[in-house]
């Protein structure tokens, strides 16, 4: 009964842009189209979001189905409001390209920490 009364609260949202952020951290940008009682949204001109730092680009996903159980978060997006935010907007192979140099610097510093617990004969698992 709870999910059906979570998932009725989102027809108000029919016909706004939405971000919808996932389980997998992806953010996507679109317009709500319609919405069932599992919370499975339709989402037309959506945009997958990435940002980098101070930059971000939008990938073009077109219509996007989202299944309720995915979704972590979603809002109304002020559009007034997002012409102002201190972000640079920059191409898709330009995000792509920083992403994945963040990706890249994570795994080293994952790995040169998973090294210097090792030294210290200690391990991830020691802590969780």
């Amino acid at each position: 009964m709870d999910s059906f009364i979570e998932a009725a609260s989102l027809i108000g949202d029919v016909d706004k842009k939405l971000m919808v952020l996932l389980r997998d951290g992806r953010v996507l940008i679109g317009i709500l189209r319609t919405v069932d009682q599992f919370a499975n949204l339709v989402l037309h001109r959506t945009n997958e979001r990435i940002h980098v730092g101070k930059e971000y680009g939008d990938i073009n996903r077109g219509v996007i189905v989202v299944r309720g159980e995915n979704v972590v978060l979603y809002g109304v997006v002020d559009t007034e409001m997002e012409s102002k935010l201190p972000f640079k907007k920059v191409s898709v192979d330009e995000i792509l390209d920083a992403q994945r140099k963040e990706i890249e610097a994570k795994k080293e510093k994952d790995t040169l920490r998973a090294k210097a617990l090792k030294e210290r004969d200690l391990s991830h698992d020691d802590f969780f």
